[in-house]
């Protein structure tokens, strides 16, 4: 199992003890969003790294575009993934182990990090 997988998992177990309806729904938008703010970190690196070296790749309307089309499809491939059987295939895998417990906390902090820190790159550089 992937640790993406164990984030998924963690946040399914912890919503599926308050809101049992749409535990399932948030937790494919908590991976979905920790994806996509992975994906806008690693766009602004590249971005800021390859304007040091004075490197045109794209414009920035075309980076935008390429951003906001790449995140549908992260959506859809989490939502295609977590859905159904994968996912019931974990419930059995993790019921059987004791696996580390990840805090629900630093979990939703991680895409809010993950922001954070692609504006202060935008912004420093």
């Amino acid at each position: 199992m992937t640790i993406s997988d164990q984030f998924f998992f963690t946040v399914f177990q912890h919503f599926k003890k308050n809101h049992k309806k749409i535990a399932s729904k948030l937790a494919i938008a908590y991976i979905s969003l920790l994806h996509i703010s992975l994906l806008l970190l690693l766009g602004v690196f590249f971005s800021v790294f390859f304007s040091q070296m004075n490197v045109s790749t794209m414009s920035s309307d075309k980076a935008w575009t390429l951003f906001f089309i790449l995140s549908v499809i992260i959506y859809f491939k989490n939502w295609m993934q977590y859905s159904g059987k994968r996912r019931n295939v974990m419930n059995a895998k993790m019921s059987n182990r004791k696996t580390k417990k990840h805090s629900i906390w630093l979990l939703m902090l991680l895409p809010v990090a993950c922001i954070l820190l692609s504006v202060v790159l935008s912004k420093a550089f």
